[in-house]
């Protein structure tokens, strides 16, 4: 008699110790499991250059997605493939804001060859999109542009885009009372580990944007669930650290669970962080606590620092790409850190 998949995936889960440490300290990680996760929960939520690979990988794909969160960052394609554009317009605004006529011949061109999705899947999706008004890193009108971006790629923006500025805030993302234990931020400032201390539960706010109704979050989640160490070596991709994580809540055992890919900033990653048992934002962002009262597997994927990339941020600009590309694809579907990462959320959708 064949096992059912609950059966499978318990006695998988078994075996990776459902512990919230055991699998962290391994000298090895294990592969990344197959859990036959579900496809029809699947978000994308980054902050600063986490945001920006968040949108690339919703755009390029966005019969996958339905859900996208963009914190502290620019509009999709904002950067063309230019690390000067991504410093002067996409963080700064030394050359002006955003041009946003210029990012949509960008994606059509992208479209005509199938290297982005198409406009009617993208504009299904539902956005959150968060901005402290005093970031330093990510000046407030960039910001603005992402949203202003989504406004008019979506179906229905009033259903399906929510938009949140804090005045006062600073670069980072913001986390409330739940992480008090954790080295944070003050949320007027910036700066490592980039968890500002605002009071503001955004982890929980943008869940329930997306899947309104959502359970209260747990208080423990290392009692509700499991955070796995995996290997990201069988995804092969500049920039990629050696290990990435995976908070999985015991209710998924049976597999009906979404995924929220969750993508760190710069500087907040696993090589920035060698004295810490995990990154900070993995056990401090506040996901873990709705993910697991919600079953949502919550999958943190790690960049990692090197010459061309000293602050280990993910690529948005085309680092990554090989370097005789006069038209780096970081941003589509052809897009090598994009690629990888899809390769981990099918490897957590494929049957055991």
């Amino acid at each position: 008699m064949t096992a059912s998949p609950r059966t499978i995936i318990a006695s998988l889960l078994a075996g990776l110790a459902l512990s919230f440490t055991a699998n962290v300290h391994a000298e090895t990680p294990d592969p990344l499991p197959r859990l036959g996760l579900d496809g029809e929960r699947l978000a994308a939520i980054g902050v600063s250059s986490g945001g920006y690979m968040a949108a690339q990988l919703a755009v390029a794909w966005p019969e996958r997605f339905d859900a996208l969160g963009l914190v502290a960052t620019g509009p999709w394609g904002c950067a063309e493939g230019e690390l000067g554009r991504a410093l002067g317009q996409c963080m700064f605004t030394r050359l002006g804001t955003p041009d946003l006529s210029a990012i949509d011949q960008r994606w059509a061109g992208y479209r005509e060859r199938e290297l982005v999705g198409s406009q009617a899947d993208r504009g299904k999706l539902k956005v959150y999109a968060w901005q402290g008004g005093s970031d330093g890193t990510i000046d407030p009108a960039v910001s603005a542009a992402a949203v202003t971006q989504f406004d008019g790629w979506l179906a229905d923006p009033e259903a399906q885009l929510k938009k949140v500025v804090d005045a006062t805030a600073g670069h980072g993302w913001p986390v409330g009372a739940e992480t008090a234990g954790e080295s944070l931020a003050d949320c007027h400032a910036s700066g490592p580990p980039y968890l500002l201390a605002c009071g503001t539960d955004l982890a929980g706010d943008a869940i329930a944007w997306w899947y309104p109704s959502p359970e209260p979050a747990v208080d423990d989640p290392t009692a509700a669930g499991s955070l796995l160490a995996f290997d990201q070596g069988a995804f092969d991709a500049r920039g990629l650290a050696d290990t990435g994580y995976l908070y999985l809540p015991n209710a998924c055992e049976d597999g009906h669970c979404g995924i929220v890919v969750a993508l760190h900033g710069c500087e907040m990653g696993v090589s920035d962080e060698d004295d810490a048992d995990v990154p900070t934002f993995v056990s401090g962002s506040g996901l873990n606590r709705w993910a697991a009262a919600n079953r949502l597997a919550v999958l943190y994927p790690q960049a990692e620092a090197s010459l061309a990339n000293p602050k280990g941020c993910w690529d948005w600009w085309g680092f990554s790409e090989s370097t005789w590309q006069l038209d780096p694809l970081q941003d589509s579907r052809d897009g090598r850190q994009v690629k990888a990462l899809m390769g981990m959320i099918d490897s957590l959708q494929a049957v055991p």
